[in-house]
């Protein structure tokens, strides 16, 4: 006889992070001191409801910027744009606000200043992902891009003894581990970062899904299928031998998903809000489930400020933006 469902326990950390509050915030905040539209370059953060919501309140997501009149006012998305799509900016003559994520931002920096100093950079990351194209946008040459160990392998660079390594923020943990000891293997003078480009919050929110789901029958991660750190939990989960699902809204879950099983984890994505889990935390009720506890894990407590002119002074507008 199958075990009937029975208990939710939630992951902590789970859902927004600090640059994804702050993304979301800087649109809102935008929205309602200069009014609608509000022009985003690309989706604000991955999530569905997130942008649907935005759209709602007068938010209109675009990729190239000839799409956006004189004289608006331009988001970049937390996920950060390349030189060139802040150059076309500047010369259009837009308002900008900058929603790149700060901990992004930081590797943006990180760049910059080691190409000033002769070095070449291996970037550890997923081809055609928005903040991968960023980051190595930052360069017009010289930044060469990894997948995983069979691309460090073949890859050719131009010079082995300035080179330096980044990753995309939003990595499964193990995984860029993994592909770094092989680019130090190949490249044995490679330079490392100070601290590991991987934000905070990824770290924690994988490390809560390695206690989490060996404890549960199945994991369910709520998040959009765009969202990298959303996909990589979900990969964490079935790597460690329990089954696991990313859903979208809670219309995505499937009730066969949970027959014979007793105990659900829930996690959600950085980019996911909290009223999903919310949500689907009532529908695995409405299939059964009679308790919800929460698993111990870290407490985030990081904030980042606001661009200048949009409720904090301790970051500047980015040049030619208006106050």
């Amino acid at each position: 006889m199958n075990s009937p469902l029975d208990e939710i326990v939630l992951a902590e950390p789970r859902g927004f992070c600090a640059g994804v509050d702050r993304a979301i915030e800087i649109v809102e905040r935008a929205l309602t001191k200069f009014g609608a539209p509000i022009y985003v370059r690309h989706e604000i953060v991955h999530n569905t409801y997130v942008v649907n919501d935005l759209k709602a309140k007068g938010a209109i997501f675009i990729e190239d910027l000839a799409d956006v009149p004189p004289g608006a006012t331009l988001v970049f998305s937390a996920h950060g744009v390349s030189q060139a799509v802040r150059k076309e900016a500047a010369a259009r003559g837009f308002s900008v606000f900058d929603a790149t994520c700060p901990l992004v931002t930081k590797v943006h920096v990180e760049v910059a200043k080691l190409h000033k100093e002769g070095f070449d950079f291996i970037m550890i990351g997923h081809k055609g992902h928005p903040e991968v194209e960023g980051t190595m946008g930052q360069l017009t040459d010289g930044i060469y891009l990894v997948e995983d160990v069979a691309d460090v392998a073949l890859v050719q660079v131009a010079q082995a003894d300035k080179l330096a390594v980044v990753t995309q923020t939003t990595l499964s943990v193990d995984d860029a581990a993994e592909i770094l000891r092989a680019v130090k293997l190949r490249f044995p003078k490679v330079r490392e970062p100070k601290q590991q480009d991987i934000c905070y919050a990824t770290q924690n929110r994988q490390d809560a899904v390695k206690v989490l789901a060996p404890t549960v029958d199945i994991l369910i991660v709520v998040g959009s299928p765009t969202s990298s750190n959303s996909n990589r939990l979900r990969e964490l989960a079935q790597r460690l031998g329990t089954e696991a699902h990313m859903v979208d809204m809670p219309d995505d879950l499937r009730p066969e998903w949970f027959e014979g099983k007793q105990r659900v984890g829930l996690t959600a994505g950085a980019s996911a809000p909290d009223i999903l889990v919310q949500q689907v935390i009532e529908r695995l009720r409405a299939l059964g489930a009679v308790s919800v506890r929460t698993l111990a894990g870290v407490e985030e407590t990081v904030h980042f400020p606001l661009p200048m002119g949009l409720g904090d002074k301790a970051m500047g507008l980015l040049p030619g933006a208006k106050p």
